[in-house]
């Protein structure tokens, strides 16, 4: 997909760890790009390097607030220069602790995510690496929503430009019924599906 890009050189392509693959950040130095990768189990020897640095020793560099889908978090960021990580171009080490409260249990859970990227410490700084992560989850967030509540994986349409519509069709429903509140989507799809005026309604067209 990304040889339909032409210049490449600059741009920051943030990846699952499906794409922390060696080849992959290979190619996306080659063309003169960064990247931001999550470093999960298909990477065993990467994972156990970077939770092996001294994070407690590297001091907090970004704490941020957030609130949705029934719960509270704080994502906590660390960053540090290492040399010898076990990754082509790699340059920083990344650690995000996501420590997640649901309002209603009261239960909390805390998460550490670790990541590696080819951005310098000139080039980038914590707080913007967190952002450009969070980024990406959002997207991700999108494709759970796409897959889970539309079932688009096993949706059947496979030839010409019919998924690409589709997929048009399902993230103007989600970019709709975000801004009107909706914190469960098949619930708000169904409260709209009962009543033909509910979606011209909040489009605006009634």
């Amino acid at each position: 997909m990304l040889e339909t890009i032409a210049d490449l050189a600059g741009v920051v392509v943030t990846s699952d760890a499906m794409h922390t693959q060696r080849e992959h950040a290979d190619y996306l130095l080659g063309r003169e790009a960064h990247y931001i990768v999550i470093v999960k189990g298909n990477q065993k020897k990467l994972r156990k390097q970077l939770r092996s640095l001294p994070w407690t020793e590297i001091p907090l560099q970004g704490r941020v607030r957030g609130a949705g889908h029934g719960r509270s978090e704080i994502r906590r960021i660390k960053v540090v220069t290492v040399n010898n990580l076990l990754f082509p171009g790699a340059r920083r080490a990344v650690q995000i602790k996501r420590r997640r409260t649901d309002r209603k249990t009261g239960k909390t859970t805390v998460k550490t995510v670790y990541a590696v990227s080819s951005l310098t410490a000139e080039q980038v700084k914590p707080a913007q690496l967190a952002t450009l992560i969070r980024g990406h989850w959002q997207i991700e967030a999108l494709h759970h929503v796409r897959d889970t509540t539309f079932t688009e994986d096993a949706s059947q349409l496979r030839t010409g430009n019919a998924p690409r519509v589709m997929a048009t069709w399902r993230n103007l429903a989600i970019g709709a019924l975000r801004p009107a509140g909706a914190t469960n989507f098949a619930t708000a799809l169904r409260h709209n599906a009962r009543n033909a005026d509910r979606p011209l309604a909040m489009l605006g067209l009634k």
